[in-house]
């Protein structure tokens, strides 16, 4: 079961990623292939941390799980879409603010996964 938090942190992402690939891609309604798959592999990704609940925001992780590919193509959609968020979404924007000084690394503990 996914926490309001993390539920919330994949919304903000999938918003990040629908301003980028309306801007730089210029779909309309619809993401493109590639930003779609970003999309998937960053909600993949949130899912199955390995702190769970306990999730940082990915710029302040210790652990880079994203690989580089990836890492870069959501670095560049967040650099587009981070400073209109507060215009656009301000509530996603204003809670991943608040998220981001909410849980620091020195508090993270690993998952208990029994797989």
């Amino acid at each position: 079961m996914k926490s309001r938090r993390i539920q919330r942190e994949l919304v903000t992402v999938s918003a990040m990623i629908d301003m980028y690939c309306r801007h730089e891609h210029r779909s309309e309604n619809i993401r493109c292939h590639d930003c779609d798959r970003l999309a998937e592999y960053a909600e993949q990704r949130t899912l199955n941390c390995q702190f769970g609940k306990d999730k940082p925001v990915c710029a302040k992780c210790p652990v880079h799980c994203y690989k580089a590919e990836m890492r870069q193509k959501i670095r560049e959609a967040m650099r587009y879409s981070g400073p209109r968020m507060l215009l656009l979404h301000p509530y996603l924007a204003i809670m991943h603010i608040i998220d981001k000084n909410r849980f620091k690394c020195e508090n993270l503990k690993l998952n208990e996964r029994t797989n």
